[in-house]
């Protein structure tokens, strides 16, 4: 009996003692998460900003100490902090933490050297007691801005350039410019020869010419602007162009033909004008209505109509 009671002695102990262990290592497991993400960890030269984030998700009734985060500023004679952020968000059994960390080292390496952030212990605080994350240190490499020996040359100190870009391919903008230009010229010739400035095409200009003399010519000089719509006529025609001629005119310049009633009246006019009933005295319209014609046959020579 003695023996059995011992038994069951040395079996409730163990079983306390397993149940104490148990409560013990869960009471000291304060994180269920926790992470530190960091950049690469070469390529830097003086100067370079490294940031980390740290994520931590803690259980219910644990609380992040602030103060144990490192000062922001100066760490060591190369390294300084310059900005610490934190978020914290309520979960579901506990918080979560984001720490941001901006780092920003100014080692100037003569070679290749690797350096160090200098690592940290988070405290955290459960009913009374601290508990602590350690944040290990984070190695790094740094380079030389340029190299040991520095060479000369005739313009004085050698210094590595940069890699040049690669250049783009231009083909396409020069098409499209040289196509912007030809439309352009186009355009130009264009007007050119619809306002008459191109040389060897008087016949674009014959009735602007005459749309000019027109201009300053009252009712007592009539005859002469009979005369200047007449010669701008044959210029274009290249011989004199009269009533009966209209159609071998049209021929020639059919587009002339959508003002053909204004046209016979004119050399209607005309004829009765010059070699009519010399009773028939002009009307203060009619020197109006022969400036209209030429001012229609001046829109047709410029395209315009």
């Amino acid at each position: 009996m003695q023996a059995l009671q011992r038994i069951r002695l040395s079996l409730a102990l163990v079983i306390v003692t397993m149940l104490l262990a148990a409560c013990s290592g869960a009471s000291n497991r304060a994180l269920r998460d926790f992470q530190v993400q960091t950049p690469r960890p070469f390529g830097y030269v003086i100067g370079d900003t490294i940031r980390h984030r740290i994520l931590i998700e803690t259980r219910s009734g644990m609380a992040l100490e602030r103060n144990s985060l490192p000062a922001q500023g100066r760490l060591n004679r190369w390294l300084q902090l310059n900005e610490i952020s934190i978020s914290e968000q309520d979960g579901g059994d506990g918080k979560q933490y984001q720490i941001e960390l901006l780092y920003q080292q100014f080692y100037a390496p003569l070679e290749v050297k690797e350096l160090s952030i200098p690592g940290f212990a988070l405290r955290f605080r459960q009913h009374g007691q601290t508990l602590e994350q350690p944040v290990a240190p984070w190695p790094f490499t740094v380079a030389p801005l340029r190299e040991l020996v520095v060479r000369q040359d005739q313009h004085g100190e050698y210094m590595r350039p940069d890699q040049a870009p690669s250049l783009l391919n231009d083909r396409a903008i020069v098409q499209r410019v040289f196509m912007a230009l030809f439309v352009a010229i186009s355009i130009v010739l264009r007007l050119a020869w619809l306002y008459g400035y191109l040389p060897g095409l008087p016949q674009r200009s014959v009735f602007k010419r005459a749309q000019r003399k027109l201009q300053n010519l009252g009712l007592q000089q009539l005859s002469q602007a009979l005369g200047a719509l007449h010669a701008a006529f044959n210029g274009l025609h290249g011989k004199p162009v009269f009533l009966h001629k209209l159609a071998e005119f049209y021929q020639s310049h059919p587009e002339y033909r959508s003002i053909a009633d204004e046209l016979a009246w004119f050399f209607d006019y005309s004829n009765r004008y010059f070699f009519g009933d010399a009773s028939t005295m002009p009307q203060e319209n009619d020197l109006q209505k022969i400036k209209t014609v030429c001012l229609h046959c001046r829109e047709i020579e410029r395209g315009s109509r």
